[in-house]
């Protein structure tokens, strides 16, 4: 049976419900206030726009507390499948509250932020989570898996300069651009070596065993799924920045040439 304590539905229930809050009113509310060009956008446009404020937001919150426990949480970082997960758990559920938060806003408003890659994703991590804030087992990992959410911000960010209508050339974009490449690369890419290299030294180790098939399969399969997932992306995200790279490369020349033949 499921064992979750009082303070983790605590905490998975007030972050969905300040998740929805800031869906609904607080990301309208200072988007209005402070950029010009939202009031201008369409209503699909102003849905998406207050998911992405929202997923900003996690992102940024449950990076932070991350890089702290991966850094300082000396229990977690000793014993990687055992550790004490309780610092984990509040930042899983946090992150848990998000993510139903979204999931439910996808289903509420498909035909404007509605991706089934994305209800993959979501569902592939709270099944993986599950075991982390049940059974307090795969802290480690599960934590580790939230490096990837410190590439989200340059993601939203290139979505919200389009919409306003900033040129692909603008230095803020290609600005944008390159670190989003870069970032997106170094947490959810250039980390997967040293992630299955732990996984595969952990196989066969008695704290292993004492896992159980459904936490190890749950455990394998779901950091595939959303690996896969995020080399998809990863190919997607480079060919854009190539394709501005050489948008730019082309309007320097043009520019050039024009300039010599005045």
């Amino acid at each position: 049976m499921a064992s979750f304590s009082n303070l983790t539905i605590g905490i998975t229930l007030t972050s969905f419900t300040v998740f929805q809050l800031l869906f609904h009113v607080l990301s309208s509310w200072v988007s209005t206030r402070i950029t010009p060009g939202f009031s201008n956008l369409s209503q699909k446009r102003k849905i998406e726009w207050n998911s992405r404020t929202v997923s900003t937001f996690h992102a940024l919150v449950v990076g932070g507390f991350c890089l702290y426990i991966l850094l300082y949480d000396e229990a977690v970082n000793a014993d990687h499948l055992w550790g004490d997960p309780s610092i984990v758990k509040l930042n899983i559920a946090i992150t848990t509250g998000y993510l139903i938060s979204d999931l439910l806003l996808i289903i509420c408003y498909w035909k404007a932020i509605g991706d089934k890659f994305f209800v993959i994703h979501h569902l592939a991590a709270l099944y993986a989570y599950y075991f982390v804030l049940s059974k307090g087992l795969l802290a480690y990992f599960g934590n580790f898996r939230l490096l990837a959410e410190f590439s989200t911000p340059f993601v939203n960010q290139r979505w919200f300069f389009e919409v306003l209508g900033y040129p692909k050339s603008s230095k803020a974009n290609m600005i944008n651009g390159v670190l989003m490449t870069v970032v997106f690369f170094v947490v959810r890419i250039a980390v997967m070596p040293m992630y299955y290299s732990r996984v595969f030294s952990s196989f066969g180790t008695e704290g292993f065993q004492r896992l159980g098939f459904a936490a190890q399969s749950a455990w394998i399969i779901s950091s595939v799924v959303l690996d896969v997932m995020n080399l998809m992306w990863m190919v997607k995200i480079t060919k854009g920045c190539y394709k501005v790279i050489c948008l730019v490369g082309q309007e320097k020349t043009k520019t050039h040439k024009n300039g010599k033949s005045d």
